[in-house]
């Protein structure tokens, strides 16, 4: 069974897909009733489910008349997205932003699922046995290389 967050998450996504310009502004508690849920569910559901790592760009603006905006960055450039990806994971990159990208990647049909799978168990934990913060260099080397071998 799903959980109130994917659903959440789900729907933003819907919204966004079907909108031409690939932004969406919504009023947090207007989507919390629509949902039956707390304003704050909604607020978790965009900071992990809607960050730059996945593609997005969030904007909000409190008060009466307050609403968040999601933008859904898109890059025709494969190459240029892959170049971006890289310099913002350097030095470091955390298991769970890695695992994001690869994610954005798996959405955008840039990788397959086995490829993800495959990555993901590079980038784990369990397979770089180092002590924080040399682990989170590794593992932004590893999907550098990685992420670089994707663009030739």
């Amino acid at each position: 069974m799903r959980n109130i967050s994917d659903v959440i998450e789900d729907y933003l996504k819907k919204i966004i897909q079907d909108n031409n310009k690939n932004t969406i502004e919504i009023k947090r508690s207007e989507i919390a009733d629509r949902f039956e849920c707390v304003p704050s569910q909604i607020n978790y559901v965009i900071n992990t489910r809607f960050t730059v790592e996945k593609g997005y760009i969030v904007e909000s603006k409190r008060g009466g008349g307050g609403y968040i905006r999601i933008i859904r960055m898109t890059n025709r450039d494969k190459a240029k997205l892959i170049d971006e990806i890289i310099k913002m994971i350097q030095p470091t990159v955390t298991q769970q932003a890695a695992i994001d990208i690869l994610e954005r990647l798996l959405e955008e049909e840039m990788i397959t699922k086995r490829e993800a799978k495959i990555m993901v168990s590079a980038i784990s934990r369990d397979t770089l046995l180092f002590q924080l913060p040399i682990r989170d260099e590794v593992r932004a080397r590893v999907l550098s290389a990685m992420l670089t071998a994707l663009k030739h």
